[in-house]
Order: structure tokens, then sequence, then C-alpha cells
């Protein structure tokens, strides 16, 4: 009974500071707005009142509120598939982009760019960025497979294939960009960077799909992915079916790595940081760290988000960047301690 009301007691608190980073966060800009007037004007839409201010009311709700929720997601995603990597392939070091996604999703772009221009309007760039994403995806598991007849996960292999086809197709995007124009490398850049500039709220409902349908299916394996923390050996021993739990984890996690890259592009770092932190306060069960890191990962994002738009104001810069340099950081610290 404790262990519950200690899980509901952190799930409530983390709930409770990502309101209110929603709420400051929507506040800060090359034009700030206090926390009062913020409420006030999604109370206004929520509740069918008359907003206070007119230009508030745009900024708030047409501009900055749909970003943050963007940013609230797509950490979200991008922790729990770091999460379920680092288990699947019992390395902690383990990413989402490692499987390739991004640079698989810059290359769709670039030839999105390139050859297809505005051929199916304002989804065009978004659609080819998915769709190379997941070819990306589905190469770096035919690579990371051994067997004829019963293809079988080593995850070391995949990880080994993901690096390897990352600067493989990073190269022919930088490739095609050379190749191309001017206009072609500004538009792209936006994917190789990483940036929640396209949020709008028409945006929002994939990703959302993608982070429910996501979550509840990786919380539905949450006794198998202790079980594989525990090595092959005893996760069979339980009864489970490794290799095709493995074959499920991955492609969850690359669905959702997907659909997280063609509306934000490649931001690094959060699945990699996001359930090291969750661990220090829900422990190793995952049934209890899920949440918590999707939670973190929703947190880190917004607010890598707000430094991204207010350090050269009113200027953005690429989120990328500061997940980069945080990231970094953190990463160095990882190896030093595990060393």
């Amino acid at each position: 009974m404790k262990v519950r009301a200690s899980r509901v007691t952190l799930l409530a608190a983390l709930a409770a500071v990502l309101a209110v980073s929603v709420v400051l966060a929507v506040g800060c800009g090359s034009t700030p707005i206090a926390a009062r007037d913020v409420l006030h004007a999604i109370a206004a839409h929520v509740l069918d009142g008359v907003p206070a201010s007119a230009t508030n009311d745009a900024i708030v709700w047409e501009i900055r509120l749909p970003r943050v929720l963007l940013g609230a997601l797509v950490g979200a995603a991008l922790a729990l598939a770091g999460a379920v990597l680092q288990a699947a392939t019992a390395n902690r070091l383990a990413d989402p982009h490692l499987l390739g996604v991004s640079a698989g999703a810059s290359v769709g772009a670039v030839a999105a760019t390139l050859w297809l221009g505005a051929a199916w309007g304002a989804l065009t760039l978004p659609g080819c960025a998915f769709a190379g994403a997941l070819a990306a995806t589905a190469l770096v598991i035919a690579c990371g497979t051994h067997g004829t007849r019963h293809r079988q996960f080593d995850a070391q292999r995949l990880l080994l294939a993901g690096v390897a086809i990352s600067f493989v197709l990073m190269a022919l995007a930088n490739l095609l960009l050379y190749l191309g124009d001017q206009r072609s490398a500004t538009s792209v850049l936006f994917w190789m960077l990483g940036g929640l500039g396209l949020a709008r709220w028409s945006l929002l409902g994939v990703p959302a799909a993608l982070v429910g349908i996501g979550a509840l299916l990786l919380l539905g394996r949450r006794r198998e992915l202790d079980a594989l923390m525990s090595g092959d050996v005893a996760a069979v021993t339980l009864g489970v079916n490794v290799a095709r739990l493995r074959r499920e984890l991955f492609v969850v996690c690359s669905l959702l790595t997907a659909g997280m890259v063609a509306v934000s592009g490649a931001i690094g770092f959060v699945g990699l940081v996001a359930p090291h932190v969750a661990r220090r306060f829900a422990g190793a069960s995952h049934a209890r760290m899920l949440p918590v890191c999707a939670l973190v990962g929703a947190i880190m994002l917004i607010w890598a988000d707000v430094i991204a738009r207010t350090l050269i104001a009113p200027d953005d810069l690429p989120i990328g960047v500061v997940t980069g340099l945080f990231g970094g950081v953190f990463f160095v610290w990882l190896v030093r301690g595990a060393r």
C-alpha cells in the first residue's frame, strides 16, 4: 500500500510540475506574458469566454500553446522509446536515434524539398520525413537480425547497424543538400537540427495518438521488460519469448520516434537522459518507471524549447543544439560513472 501511495504521489507531483511548466513556458518568449494572463487566455477558449486581450490571445492560443504541447508530446515519446530500448538492448547508453530514424527522416525531407516541393500541401515534408524514418528503421532492423528461417534479434548487432546506417544516410542527405540549392538547405535544416516551429493545433492529433497508443502498448509489456533486464536466459526461464518481444518493442519504439521526428526533426539525447533521471526517482521497475519517464521527458523538452526560443530572441535556436549541449555533458558524466 505504501509503495502504491508513493507512486501516486510521485506521479501527481510530476504532473503538477508539468502543468506549471506548460503555463510558465507559454508565457516565456520575446513578448513575455504573465501566468494569470496565460491562464485567462486558455480559459477563454476552453470555457467559451471572451479573451481579455486579442494580442495575448493570439500569441498564447495560436502560437505558443500548440508549440509547448507538441514539445511535451515529443519529449514523452522519445523518453519512453529510450527507456524501452535501453531495456531491450541491455545497454544504458541506447538512444532512439541510434536506430537511424533521424537520418532517414532527414533524407526524406531533403528528397521532398528537391523533387516534390509542396505537391501534397503542408503535409509534404512531414510525410516524406516519416516515410524516410520508417524506411531507415526497416533497414536497421533487417541488418540487426540473423538467422535464415527464424529471424532473431541481436541487440548489439542492431545498435551497430543503426550507427552505421545513420552515417551512410546522413552522408547521403548532405550530398543531396550540396547538390541542391540554398532554399533546400534552409528547409531541411529543421529536420537535421530539430525544432518545434511547425507546431499547429492541426498537427497535434497524430503525435498525441502515437504517444497514447505507444504508452499503453509498452506499459502492457512492463513485466516482460523487467524480466528482460535480468538477461535473456532469465527471461526465457520466466516464459518470455525474447525474440518476439524485442521485435514488438523495436517496432513500437521506431514508430514512436519516426512520428515525432516527422513533426519536430532530430532531437537527440532526450531518450538517453530522461530514463536515467526517471530511474533515480522511480527505480528500475517499468510499471513505475515508464510513466515517470514520460513526464520527465515532457518537462525536459518543454524547458529546452524555452531556452531555444529565448536565448537569442526574437530568433529561435534549434532545439537540437540545446539538447545536444546538455545531453552531451550528461553523456560524458554517465560514461565516466560507468567506468
